[in-house]
């Protein structure tokens, strides 16, 4: 599965919603600044449109949220602060956060199973939330088999999630304050490279190489700052199901290039099997450093995003 990680680290802290302390009033300030994990903020320009940031009700509501996101680091942690959260506090907006904590702590824990519960869990509050649904949708896209008695009901399931997410990517993003146009920007452009993989993932295992090339291109256009080296790989692999050598080889290039420091992974030894298998196609020579491959060695199969 994609790494989600990558898809929160660093964004995720700037773009995941904030809470904000309840305003002594029945209603919360409107300029008020969002402290995040409780450390107090000065006052910060305003944020772009959006939806506005969750908000907590009361003083112990947000008290007691900032005491369970404590626990996003680990993930049974975060799990049962999350639930105690939500018994305590059933009505409270903030519950969706601690589950997307949870969510993406079993995710850097790669325990897809949990990810997945995790992410129904905040699809269970929020059916719109763009984040809940590419990380459910890349789950079921990657670990569902071709033994599975619920094999085309979850695929169709990742696909609509994959689709409702570029549906709703611009209107259900929470801004926090103090976030600028261009992280907020850069935020959803990854989310729609990552709603773009999954789907090219599911065309090529379909054999529709011709619609895998046209979402994975798309995916690489979405976030070109960040290319994600497994869909570089993957479209390399739908140019080379369709015949078009060349481009397959640029986009195997890249891929290797991509993986210069990973070559030892698994995505950078299948970009490199890739690569040389076709430079032979292409009448080229194969690095040295490779290991030799014959000219009609099938093109590999495209690597879990694990």
């Amino acid at each position: 599965m994609k790494n989600i990680a990558i898809l929160f680290v660093g964004l995720a802290s700037i773009a995941l919603a904030q809470t904000q302390t309840p305003s002594t009033q029945s209603q919360p300030a409107q300029n008020q600044p969002a402290p995040q994990s409780g450390t107090a903020q000065p006052a910060q320009p305003a944020a772009p449109a959006g939806r506005r940031p969750l908000q907590a009700k009361t003083q112990p509501e947000y008290e007691a949220y900032n005491a369970a996101h404590a626990q996003a680091n680990d993930p049974v942690a975060a799990e049962a602060a999350a639930n105690d959260f939500a018994t305590k506090f059933p009505d409270s907006e903030l519950k969706v956060l601690l589950y997307r904590d949870a969510m993406h702590a079993y995710q850097r824990l790669n325990n897809a199973d949990k990810m997945l519960e995790m992410g129904r869990q905040v699809l269970k509050l929020d059916a719109n939330d763009p984040e809940a649904m590419i990380g459910v949708a890349e789950v079921l896209t990657e670990r569902t088999r071709d033994t599975d008695l619920d094999k085309d009901q979850r695929l169709d399931e990742a696909s609509k999630l994959a689709q409702h997410a570029l549906e709703t990517v611009d209107t259900n993003i929470s801004v926090p304050s103090g976030v600028s146009a261009e992280q907020v920007d850069t935020y959803k452009k990854f989310l729609r490279s990552s709603a773009y993989a999954i789907m090219g993932t599911q065309q090529y295992n379909k054999e529709k190489y011709a619609e895998a090339e046209d979402a994975f291109r798309k995916s690489v256009d979405a976030y070109p700052q960040q290319p994600d080296p497994i869909v570089v790989l993957r479209l390399a692999l739908a140019l080379d199901k369709q015949k078009k050598y060349d481009e397959a080889l640029k986009e195997a290039n890249h891929a290797v290039d991509l993986t210069a420091s990973q070559a030892e992974t698994s995505v950078g030894i299948y970009a490199r099997q890739e690569r040389d298998r076709l430079i032979q196609l292409t009448g080229g020579t194969v690095p040295p450093a490779s290991k030799p491959a014959t000219g009609t060695q099938p093109a590999p199969a495209p690597p879990k995003s694990n």
